[in-house]
């Protein structure tokens, strides 16, 4: 790791928050849903839109630009997009902290958003073919997965998550626990779509299968919504309203080929596997000193790949990990405390850095973990592309 890298960590934070609700038909556009969460981090930060000189926008669905003539940002200074499906968010987090750190810019607004349920659910095919068409494997899921009838994400990551469950002997119990710790944390957020709607195990194992071994409750939801935050320097954000929440490290890392599962020397090998080791460098800490997690749970069965790349389990141990009940609210390590994909809402995983800050300000109300210092959360995409990031409350 360069010098020029480690002098990233430590140096920027995250100042502002703003994120919308999770909904299925939601009025507003993406466009609009993202400029909504852009304002509410702006205000949250206690700055303006003229501050405000670098933006960061999902891919496909709003550009620097026009969230900057939008929102009548006019000294925009530094944009970028990073393309890595549910990685996207953490990478982005570095990549902003890159920015103020070194001065190319002074105040970076991170945002991402989508309309995940009133674009895809309507029409199955046309959402098939859209997910189909973006992305690093878009041409090989085109040409060599969709004449076999491997069209749906679920269907896909079923490729190697078969071979995780039949090599290790993973129970679906196992999953299971990752997809009730999530619903039982969604119950203490108030913005969670699945807040009230309570999940057991026997719910959970007679549920449908969706692409084997995933059942229904072992994937993420489509939700509309966005989240932003605001990134400035250490320095600076000590003079804002709110206690900074530091960027202490991150990482990202891809597997290879990026575009084919079926070729890939080890299916199980992850990106975060290059990642993690990386980011903890960076940030001076180690898994174990953790008090948050949050991990991104496109599906439940990812969650305990990451754990295990994450070093908290051996290879195949994630199953094990979960049953101590590590994971679960009062366990040593509380996961996805706002609910995660799972159970509040998909929002690329960007709402769990909107969870991190929360924690770490300890504003999270029912959900808040008592002491929290440091927070650790994944972002996962286009089939093993990983990328982490360690926050520290600062004091």
């Amino acid at each position: 790791m360069s010098s020029a890298t480690t002098e990233i960590g430590g140096n920027a934070a995250v100042v502002g928050i703003g994120e919308t609700a999770y909904l299925r038909g939601a009025d507003a556009s993406a466009r609009q849903l993202i400029n909504q969460a852009a304002l509410e981090a702006i205000a949250d930060a206690g700055l303006t839109k003229s501050d405000i000189d670098g933006i960061l926008p999902p891919a496909g669905y709003s550009t620097a630009e026009e969230i900057a003539a939008d929102l009548g940002i006019e000294g925009l200074r530094f944009s970028a997009t990073v393309h890595m499906g549910g990685a996207s968010p953490c990478a982005s987090l570095r990549l902003a902290a890159t920015a103020v750190s070194s001065g190319i810019a002074s105040a970076v607004l991170v945002v991402f958003g989508w309309e995940g349920a009133t674009t895809f659910r309507p029409n199955a095919e046309r959402r098939s073919r859209r997910r189909l068409d973006t992305g690093a494997f878009a041409d090989t899921a085109r040409h060599f997965y969709a004449p076999y009838g491997l069209r749906a994400p679920a269907q896909i990551y079923a490729l190697y998550l078969n071979r995780y469950v039949r090599e290790y002997g993973i129970e679906p119990t196992d999953a299971g626990r990752v997809a009730l710790a999530c619903r039982e944390n969604a119950q203490r957020n108030e913005r969670a779509f699945m807040r009230g709607r309570e999940l057991s195990m026997d719910e959970y194992l007679t549920a449908p299968l969706i692409a084997e071994p995933l059942r229904k409750f072992d994937c993420s939801l489509e939700t509309d919504c966005a989240n932003a935050v605001v990134v400035t320097t250490v320095e600076r954000a000590r003079d804002l309203v709110h206690r900074p929440v530091v960027y202490l490290g991150g990482a990202e890392g891809h597997p290879f080929p990026g575009d084919d599962v079926a070729n890939r020397h080890d299916m199980l090998k992850l990106g975060i596997h290059k990642a993690s080791a990386e980011a903890f460098a960076m940030a001076g800490v180690s898994n174990w000193d953790m008090d948050v997690l949050e991990v991104y749970d496109c599906f439940t069965y990812v969650v305990l790949l990451q754990l295990e790349a994450l070093g908290f389990a051996e290879r195949g141990g994630g199953g094990e990990f979960v049953r101590s009940g590590a994971i679960e609210h009062g366990g040593r390590y509380p996961l996805n405390t706002h609910g995660g994909l799972l159970s509040q809402g998909h929002c690329w995983g960007m709402n769990h850095i909107v969870e991190a800050v929360r924690q770490l300000r300890h504003e999270a109300g029912e959900a808040q973990v008592a002491g929290a210092e440091l927070a650790l959360v994944t972002g996962y995409g286009d089939l093993g592309d990983g990328s982490v990031a360690i926050f520290g409350r600062d004091r």
